[in-house]
């Protein structure tokens, strides 16, 4: 009777839980997936989530977010493109469909200039959003005179993200007490990397060599630059293929993003597209996840977060209060943070590197404004506290934990399991 009624709940949360293999088909029937960490925020994928046990009431709520939408990093992305486009053009080098694109370039940075690396506004929103749906979901957290703590690294989009989201939820009930920081206090754990894993992302002699095969490889630009350019002494003299390709692939992917909505992706063949995303998810992958190439250094990198995560949560739960902490940093920390928590299918380790996308895609995990949220539930009839995990406002499971009441957990067996992953 336990194994049926295990199989049951199982059955009735799978499809929220899982996060399936990613296939070439998912990818080809939504372009803007090859986005990887431009992915827009998928809110159109939220799921119903599964009751909490009977007698349990929600109190506290754990959360990590990553910045929401924001515009390529440094104007320097947009203009060296729109730069070698007026010139090709100006010396009537450019095709017709290189005059078109010329001309979808300068629209684009009619809205990106000037805001490298800042929060778009399609960003505020996403924040606002995530903001109410955890509102509505657990007004009982959000009662009068509640005290929450919200905390960002010191960048701009990631203060103005925390600020959008605090404030969503001061509009819907104003009576919250919302202490918000952007501090070199608090960037010991919001934004740590260790000595090691920095060391190891700029070493060029290790994991750089298969890399630079794998992106060389998957990054053929030919055809591409051939089909907007129609002087080949002006692309033998002008034209890196592989950067610009990759320079309009990230032109592409952004623009998501932005308020200005002209699609690149006709530039590109669906397998050219799915090349570009596996070189920049294989670097993700190597760099901040559970790739065997780096043998787990990165988990490292999540263990102050986790251990202010674990600390907090005991104030909360000690304090006998309700309450929220809320975090808001990067993908660089978020990545890191999924793996050492051990979230489903957000910790594998292979060493193949044309199976890294089916292992782990950034995606799925980073998203802009991606976020992980522990909601804490707790029985007034006894000192039992149970919790469950999201991952992007979807229930997702924690395999190394068992639990008899999945998708919740019970909080003394996830405290026992990350505390022995901070001692090891």
């Amino acid at each position: 009777m336990k194994f049926i009624h295990f199989l049951f709940l199982f059955l009735s949360f799978g499809k929220c839980c899982l996060i399936a293999q990613t296939t070439k088909q998912e990818l080809f029937d939504n372009l803007d997936k090859m986005a990887g960490v431009y992915y827009a925020y998928p809110s159109n994928e939220i799921v119903d989530q599964t009751v909490a046990p009977k007698g349990y009431e929600p109190f506290y709520i754990s959360h990590f977010g990553r910045h929401g939408s924001r515009y390529l990093i440094n104007d320097s992305d947009y203009k060296w493109i729109l730069d070698l486009f007026r010139d090709a053009d100006g010396q009537n080098a450019l095709t017709d469909l290189g005059v078109d694109v010329l001309a979808r370039i300068e629209k684009i940075w009619i809205e990106a200039q000037g805001r490298g690396g800042d929060l778009s506004p399609l960003g505020l929103h996403q924040q606002r959003g995530i903001a109410e749906r955890m509102y509505r979901s657990y007004p009982e957290v959000f009662s009068d005179g509640v005290e929450i703590s919200a905390r960002s690294t010191l960048v701009v989009r990631c203060v103005l993200s925390m600020d959008g989201f605090s404030e969503r939820l001061k509009e819907l009930n104003p009576r919250l007490q919302i202490t918000r920081e952007a501090s070199n206090k608090y960037m010991n754990y919001l934004n740590f990397h260790t000595r090691e894993a920095v060391d190891f992302r700029s070493q060029k002699d290790t994991w750089r060599k298969e890399y630079n095969k794998f992106e060389k490889a998957h990054m053929q630009g030919q055809r591409l630059i051939h089909s907007l350019f129609c002087d080949s002494t002006y692309i033998q003299q002008n034209v890196d293929s592989g950067s610009l390709m990759f320079g309009l692939y990230r032109i592409a992917s952004v623009i998501q993003n932005m308020d200005t909505k002209i699609s690149f992706y006709d530039l590109f063949k669906e397998e050219e597209l799915f090349g570009l995303w596996q070189v920049k998810n294989y670097s993700l992958y190597v760099e901040y996840a559970n790739s065997a190439l780096n043998k787990g250094i990165m988990m490292e990198n999540a263990k102050p977060v986790l251990s202010n995560i674990l600390s907090s949560a005991k104030d909360a739960i000690d304090s006998k209060k309700k309450g929220a902490t809320l975090r808001f940093a990067h993908d660089g920390n978020i990545i890191p943070l999924a793996t050492l928590l051990h979230l489903q299918d957000c910790y594998k380790s292979v060493s193949k590197p044309s199976e890294f996308y089916k292992a782990w895609s950034d995606f799925k995990v980073a998203p802009m404004a991606g976020n992980i949220q522990i909601i804490f539930f707790r029985n007034n009839n006894s000192d039992d506290v149970v919790v469950k995990f999201l991952l992007n406002e979807r229930e997702i499971l924690v395999p190394p934990i068992k639990s008899e009441i999945l998708p919740y957990y019970h909080w003394k067996d996830v405290e026992y399991y990350y505390k022995s992953l901070l001692e090891s």
